[in-house]
């Protein structure tokens, strides 16, 4: 058996799969580990969307642009942050349901994604391959429409799932440095680090077997990160119930 902490580190994004099933069986059973993720206050603010029907799965991908994983993974997934049950919950009391304020929506997004991350690590652990999906949320109004996913339900990524038909190298990651601070936050240090970074960084990308590339870290972020990105998203949270009044009552 792997080593739990050896398999963390192993952790790839998988883009091309075997044409091999993954049983009910399974899926179950990776879900029922995925539900024991830690959750704030219990709320457990989450659902998955296994998506089986094909033309869902096209039409995901289209939307997504992330066609290949929709429609060649075993488990093509849509993980939403979902307060529609504690909605009926809270109702089923007598009293009225308060999810719009900014704290509700960190909440449902922080146990989507604990709950989400389980499930990769017990997928991983079974020998799958994964790939989040960002994607989705080019797209999240259509998606919406496309599942059926009502107020207080919003899609935050797809994941898909299977037996990976590639191998991929692991991708260095920032050294501990950049990520730890010891009492006080301190920026300085990443003067240094982050030159020191890109040059590891370009160093893989090089060499890796596949879609080599001449390209750093810091550069990748500047092109990612130097203008808005998914502006409408405030406006569609807002449409789904969600950041309507800051929480504040009228």
């Amino acid at each position: 058996m792997v080593m739990m902490l050896d398999l963390l580190k192993s952790h790839v994004s998988v883009r091309k799969y075997k044409e091999e099933p993954i049983s009910d069986e399974t899926f179950f059973e990776l879900l029922e580990a995925a539900q024991h993720a830690a959750s704030s206050h219990f709320v457990q603010a989450y659902s998955v969307i296994r998506v089986k029907d094909r033309e869902k799965q096209v039409k995901l991908g289209e939307l997504s642009k992330n066609k290949q994983q929709f429609e060649s993974a075993a488990l093509p997934l849509i993980f939403c942050a979902d307060l529609k049950r504690l909605e009926k919950a809270v109702t089923l009391h007598g009293k009225p349901f308060e999810g719009s304020g900014a704290d509700s929506l960190l909440v449902a997004v922080i146990d989507t994604a604990l709950f989400a991350q389980n499930f990769v690590i017990a997928a991983e652990s079974k020998g799958y391959g994964i790939c989040y999906i960002g994607g989705v949320r080019n797209n999240p109004q259509a998606i919406s429409e496309l599942l059926h996913l009502p107020d207080y339900v919003i899609p935050l990524f797809g994941l898909t799932v299977g037996v990976p038909a590639e191998s991929n190298e692991v991708k260095p990651r920032l050294p501990l440095e950049a990520i730890l601070h010891e009492d006080s936050y301190d920026e300085e240090k990443y003067d240094h680090l982050l030159p020191e970074y890109d040059e590891q960084m370009g160093a893989y990308y090089a060499s890796r077997t596949a879609n080599k590339k001449d390209a750093a870290w810091t550069s990748g972020m500047a092109s990612f990160l130097s203008e808005p990105r998914r502006a409408y998203m405030f406006d569609f949270l807002q449409s789904k119930g969600f950041i309507k009044n800051n929480g504040k009552k009228d």
